[in-house]
């Protein structure tokens, strides 16, 4: 019960994102240098709706698998953790606590530090998080050339 536009949806298909839905993250798993190598995750289905209505998800058990991954993206739509901001006072916010970046480069006001995602955003969708990252990895390029 991923939220997402349409079109978001179909762009992430075409850019190659497989989607596999009824499927909780139980543990990260990783190689002995501490790298991921994988994730053990288990199959879902929806259950009896609640009082409100809605149908939650309830694990099927013994569907347990490890998919082999070497990247994970963490999206869990919450606000921007404090500890980062809080560890550097001279950080410039907005409002909700989200830091502030030139839209072209997504540079903050401290030189060399960038930012992208929901923490320049708020709550916003993954795509939308991965081309901001995308957009702050070339300007952070573009400035360690200099």
């Amino acid at each position: 019960e991923m939220p997402a536009r349409k079109e978001e949806y179909e762009n992430a298909k075409e850019e190659g994102i497989e989607f596999h839905f009824l499927t909780q993250p139980i543990r990260f798993i990783g190689d002995d240098h501490g790298y991921l190598k994988g994730i053990e995750v288990q199959k879902m289905q929806l259950g009896e709706p609640d009082e409100s209505g809605r149908r939650r998800p309830v694990p099927v058990v013994g569907s347990e698998t490890i998919m082999e991954f070497d990247t994970a993206i963490v999206a869990i739509g919450q606000k921007p953790n404090p500890l980062l901001t809080s560890t550097m006072p001279e950080l410039k916010l907005g409002k909700s606590g989200i830091i502030i970046v030139d839209p072209q480069t997504c540079q903050t006001n401290i030189e060399g530090i960038f930012a992208g995602g929901d923490i320049t955003t708020g709550a916003a969708t993954v795509i939308s998080a991965m081309g901001a990252g995308k957009k702050a990895a070339h300007s952070i390029m573009k400035y360690l050339e200099k």
